[in-house]
């Protein structure tokens, strides 16, 4: 949840790109976009314990309708229709994908299973379709995030502004989810992940809580296609594959599950890293990262920022 930790810590991220280069500002924009992917991610995972691999899916649904729709679209609003299209398509799949599996009962491994299936089939369109999404060479021309309204307009096509537009849309994500999640929602979707046939028991309709979650975490991921696409202006096969949910999920797991500011930190944190290490060597990365999450599995089971946040908690304590 946010406290005054993670609040200082999220004033960090978003303030200290802003003395950067333009190079290294657009390093930080593209990791406050996997940071919303790995929010997305830790809204399921965390708050109801459905592990899913169609995060990337998502993601890429929302940057090809970017890289489809927005050049269609005349005027600056090309970006926001795009996203707004694949937003839409988000929804649509996840709850076909949703209804079936949540109401029909399918939990655990099995769903993970079937969510990687979507994934899988999702960048076999992406590189078979050639006609419509470019094949494996992809799109290239997506429009920059813009809107206009009659004579005005306004578009975001230099790093700063792009960096801006990402983390203000980060923030209002991350608040919105941590509003509802800090009452009595937040409360239900914590029963249902303790004992779900105990919150069945004491009258909440399981299934729906559980198939809106995995809508809303399936449109805040083709949210993050969508601006991704947008800022990047081309859309790629890679970003509908199994790598990128992969990267989502070790963001989650070394932010620590369910803490929703944790995967933002950690996705910011490891995507920097993984810069400065790729600068020496492309290989050594990997191996890493790797070495480095089996680590923190049994070390910190609880996510990097957990013991972090346990010793802000203790100091503020004192202090008082």
């Amino acid at each position: 949840m946010l406290t005054t930790f993670g609040v200082l810590v999220l004033g960090a991220l978003v303030l200290y790109p802003l003395s950067l280069s333009s190079y290294q500002m657009d390093i930080a924009r593209d990791a406050l976009i996997f940071a919303l992917l790995a929010l997305s991610l830790d809204f399921l995972w965390g708050k109801t314990g459905i592990l899913s691999f169609g995060q990337a899916a998502f993601f890429g649904i929302g940057a090809y309708s970017v890289g489809i729709i927005g050049p269609m679209v005349p005027g600056d609003n090309g970006a926001l229709a795009g996203i707004a299209v694949g937003i839409g398509l988000a929804f649509a799949v996840s709850v076909m994908v949703g209804y079936f599996l949540i109401f029909g009962g399918v939990r655990g491994a099995y769903l993970t299973v079937v969510t990687l299936a979507l994934t899988l089939v999702c960048r076999n369109i992406a590189t078979s379709w050639a006609s419509v999404t470019g094949g494996e060479a992809g799109l290239i021309g997506a429009p920059p995030p813009g809107i206009a309204l009659g004579s005005w307009s306004v578009v975001a096509d230099d790093s700063l502004s792009q960096y801006l537009v990402v983390a203000t849309i980060l923030v209002l994500a991350l608040g919105a989810i941590w509003l509802a999640c800090r009452g009595q929602y937040g409360r239900i979707l914590a029963a249902i992940q303790d004992n779900e046939v105990k919150a069945q028991a004491l009258g909440y309709n399981t299934s729906a809580h559980l198939l809106l979650v995995f809508v809303v975490s399936g449109g805040l991921a083709a949210l993050a296609g969508g601006l991704y696409a947008s800022v990047a202006g081309f859309v790629a096969p890679d970003l509908v594959g199994l790598l990128l949910t992969t990267q989502a999920i070790v963001y989650v797991a070394l932010g620590g599950r369910g803490s929703l500011i944790g995967p933002v930190v950690a996705a910011v944190v490891v995507i920097r890293l993984q810069q400065e290490v790729s600068s020496y060597s492309y290989a050594l990365w990997p191996l890493m990262l790797g070495g480095f999450f089996i680590a923190m599995v049994f070390v910190f089971p609880d996510g990097l920022l957990g013991p972090i946040r346990r010793l802000f908690g203790m100091f503020a304590g004192g202090k008082r």
